[in-house]
């Protein structure tokens, strides 16, 4: 073998390598939950997790009591029916809420200075109550107005107020973190960069221990006036503090004119702006979040129905689109939430199982699957296994794994 060669070809693509493990690094080996619930700043208090959880499941207990009642509104299958009922019903008590942000955007408007100090200082208190007893969702955080120069100095002082609040008494965690709303340039990226940095700073934090995620919902973060999107460019602006960016779903539709009765998560240009989501995040660790649906399961029984069909309908379309997340923006849209995700998995888990047995062992499944493959099915068991939708235990008896070998198939990084 010519050295000199490989030499020269180490030499020439080293700035290539090197630009590969900086910008994609791959998966952060961390779960991603399912959902991000918003609640408005000025209605969040220490019980509102738990009044969520209780609305949700009375909601469920009210409209779809029984497994044979939901199995015949939503169409469930026979096969699975049962075990997903349960698993829904014990998710509603155990962990109702993955992820909270408590929101200082559009869910709370434009307050006087005075209030929207006092909300920010009261909901930090009451997040830090939860966090520091054990019941505050896994993810939690705020969401702050955007860093446009009508509404930059309220949002930074907005999440001083709030940050301090949780430093103060101990309860920033990893599953702490940021939504900054409307961006619509890289240079607002890099200026919240900065404020984070200076936060940290007056606050006595470890530095990068901050991080946030985009909000997508205008036309310049998905297509920038130079012709190319801004997203990658973003992405290296957060300076690896960004950790998902958030679809925008109604904000966003209107921006391009969508009639206010055609605006959806499913509407073309939604599809085209998670389709250049899904491309900007893939190999860098951050996660891609769907929007929400305005269509409340509220009213009569029939309405109730017809929305719990439609967000089945929708979040079961954003899991086959490989959008594993979404909003949630009522108690009554839990249930469908977790029965659209849970029946997602248990639907997937016999093939998915088999076909990893048979790449592990060696056997046949029908398939020939590549490595690629295989990462992307032990992610797919993964993920049921975080939310609930699987248990351990059928890890062993059907795969043959445990979850460190699952993780290792995946290629997602073991955490300490």
């Amino acid at each position: 073998m010519d050295e000199q060669l490989f030499a020269e070809l180490d030499r020439r693509l080293s700035d290539a390598d090197e630009a590969l493990t900086t910008l994609y690094p791959g998966d952060r080996g961390v779960r991603q939950p399912i959902h991000t619930v918003y609640v408005p700043a000025d209605r969040f208090l220490v019980g509102t997790v738990d009044e969520w959880a209780e609305q949700a499941r009375a909601v469920l207990r009210e409209h779809g009591g029984s497994v044979a009642e939901l199995t015949e509104v939503l169409g469930l299958p026979a096969d699975h029916a049962v075990e997903v009922y349960d698993r829904v019903c014990a998710k509603l008590t155990r962990e109702p809420i993955e992820d909270l942000r408590i929101d200082f955007e559009d869910g709370y408007g434009v307050r006087p200075y005075e209030q929207e100090d006092k909300a920010a200082a009261s909901a930090g208190q009451a997040l830090a109550s939860l966090v520091n007893v054990g019941t505050a969702p896994p993810y939690h955080g705020l969401r702050i107005k955007s860093l446009e120069a009508v509404s930059r100095r309220r949002g930074v002082r907005t999440l001083t107020l709030f940050v301090g609040e949780l430093a103060e008494a101990g309860a920033l965690t990893d599953g702490f973190v940021i939504t900054l709303a409307k961006v619509t340039s890289v240079a607002q990226i890099s200026a919240m960069v900065v404020v984070l940095d200076s936060v940290e700073r007056s606050l006595g934090l470890a530095s990068g221990s901050l991080r946030f995620e985009i909000q997508v919902e205008t036309p310049q973060a998905i297509l920038g006036a130079d012709g190319t999107t801004p997203l990658p460019a973003m992405i290296r602006a957060g300076a690896g503090r960004v950790t998902g960016l958030h679809y925008g779903t109604y904000d966003y539709s209107a921006s391009l004119g969508v009639a206010a009765a055609y605006q959806s998560m499913e509407h073309p240009v939604a599809d085209h702006a998670k389709d250049v989501m899904q491309l900007a995040a893939a190999g860098t660790g951050v996660f891609v979040c769907d929007g929400s649906t305005n269509v409340l399961p509220v009213g009569s029984r029939e309405q109730v129905h017809a929305a719990w069909r439609l967000h089945q309908r929708l979040v079961r379309r954003s899991l086959e689109r490989g959008i594993y997340q979404g909003w949630d923006m009522h108690p009554a849209q839990l249930p469908s939430r977790y029965l659209a995700t849970y029946l997602f998995y248990r639907e997937g888990l016999g093939t998915a199982a088999a076909r990893l047995r048979a790449y592990v062992e060696g056997g046949t499944s029908g398939y020939l699957d590549e490595p690629a493959t295989a990462a992307a099915l032990a992610g797919f068991v993964l993920r049921g296994l975080e939310c609930g939708a699987l248990d351990p235990t059928e890890l062993d008896k059907l795969i043959g794994v445990d979850p460190a070998g699952l993780s290792k198939l995946a290629r997602r990084p073991l955490r300490s």
